[in-house]
């Protein structure tokens, strides 16, 4: 097999690589993806880009905006990052679910979302956190919410000519956190048979002022749960607003049988796993 490889420095050098061929590229940052397909000659590309020379997708920053995370940076450089750990546990639960820790050490968060699998782990996380995915293309940049990224199984909203260069997150709101569950057969090195991300703020009075909430492994990809979120939203939380929160979880929910789990048992669960997150945040949110 011959293959072209380059590994540009700047995002000019990689838009001019990425517009200048009509050949199918493939972008490597952890490669925790790429180069398994390519062992298993599931792929056989004939241009390969590394990206990890690029400063822009390889660095954290944060600044009066919120935090930027750039589309190569590594699992593990996520979660030991303090600032961002600390702004963002919701998005660090689900970070801390790619792969064991070896994959962690290359992966990426920006690979997992591009790789635009149903069951990702930190797609619901970053939907939940009004996270954008900051796309560079031939006519320059752009950006989307994250849950619009998606398409389906593994097909993403890049263009031929696109590339994600980085996730922007936010300015964390006051009194707010988040937290992300999901629930597999093996407690580790396993995919989500249902997975739930939340992301809650309260008022002086104790109410819900805000709420998202997206759910994963549960339809064609990670949905945003709205009339999940609006019933919380104004409320102090009881057991009454939980139960009616819970089944607006799984009124959207849409899975699959398979071999992992069947339409009903994923109904179930994935509602037991919003109960559990919601919790959690809200417990985030008193130990401050």
């Amino acid at each position: 097999m011959i293959m072209d490889f380059h590994a540009p420095s700047t995002t000019d050098e990689l838009s001019s690589l990425l517009s200048n061929s009509s050949e199918k590229k493939h972008l490597l940052a952890g490669g925790t993806d790429l180069l398994v397909q390519m062992q298993s000659q599931i792929i056989e590309p004939s241009i390969v880009i590394d990206i990890k020379n690029i400063s822009e997708m390889m660095e954290i920053k944060d600044d009066v905006d919120g935090f930027y995370v750039g589309a190569a940076v590594s699992g593990m450089t996520i979660i030991e990052h303090q600032g961002f750990s600390d702004t963002w546990p919701g998005v660090i639960d689900g970070v801390k679910l790619i792969g064991s820790i070896q994959i962690k050490g290359r992966a990426s968060m920006g690979g997992n979302l591009c790789n635009a699998s149903p069951a990702a782990d930190s797609i619901p996380a970053m939907i939940a956190s009004d996270a954008k995915a900051i796309i560079l293309g031939s006519k320059g940049k752009r950006d989307m919410l994250v849950e619009d990224f998606v398409l389906g199984p593994g097909k993403n909203i890049l263009k031929s000519d696109e590339v994600l260069v980085g996730i922007k997150f936010p300015k964390k709101r006051n009194n707010s956190s988040g937290a992300y569950l999901r629930f597999t057969p093996r407690t580790e090195m396993d995919i989500a048979v249902a997975g739930v991300g939340v992301n809650i703020s309260l008022g002086d009075k104790f109410q819900i002022e805000h709420a998202k909430v997206s759910i994963g492994a549960v339809a064609e990809k990670a949905l945003v749960a709205e009339a999940a979120a609006k019933v919380l939203i104004g409320k102090k939380v009881d057991e009454e607003v939980i139960e009616k929160f819970v089944s607006e979880v799984r009124n959207l929910a849409r899975p699959i049988d398979d071999k992992r789990g069947t339409v009903e048992f994923r109904k179930q669960v994935i509602g037991v796993l919003a109960k559990r997150a919601l919790n959690i945040a809200l417990e985030r949110i008193s130990h401050g």
